[in-house]
């Protein structure tokens, strides 16, 4: 039987302290979810004056990055070069750039997923979130 890392309660609120302080200092109202390595969501912070829809979005993203193993935006730019097909995938809801895998010795052990601004600015303040971890 094979072991591998996962996420721990300590882990999770350091991705969601480095992400918020990301977010803030930027001065962007988002909401950062933290998801296993099964989509499941492990926690979620939605900062002042952040859209409510985000609040759903976010883990979704976080949920496609984790169960797909990749970022969440390769879905998205598939979709958009005319692979409408990835549409109905099912149970993959946040095919969107801002879902980003965190990956501890070579396993996808959960994910990070931002809404609320550019993807961009989503993605930056997902990688942010995971750095903290050190991996």
């Amino acid at each position: 039987m094979k072991s591998k890392p996962v996420l721990t309660a300590e882990d999770v609120k350091k991705i969601l302290a480095a992400s918020e302080a990301h977010a803030v200092k930027n001065g962007w109202a988002v909401t950062i979810a933290v998801v296993d390595d099964g989509g499941h969501t492990l926690g979620l912070l939605r900062l002042d004056n952040a859209a409510p829809i985000s609040s759903h979005i976010a883990p979704a993203k976080g949920k496609t990055a984790a169960l797909g193993r990749r970022e969440s935006g390769g879905y998205e730019e598939l979709i958009n070069k005319g692979r409408i097909a990835f549409l109905s995938a099912p149970v993959l809801e946040g095919m969107l750039e801002g879902g980003v895998p965190i990956i501890a010795d070579g396993e996808v052990v959960g994910a990070v997923g931002v809404s609320g601004v550019k993807s961009t600015e989503d993605v930056e303040i997902a990688r942010a979130g995971i750095a903290a971890l050190g991996l």
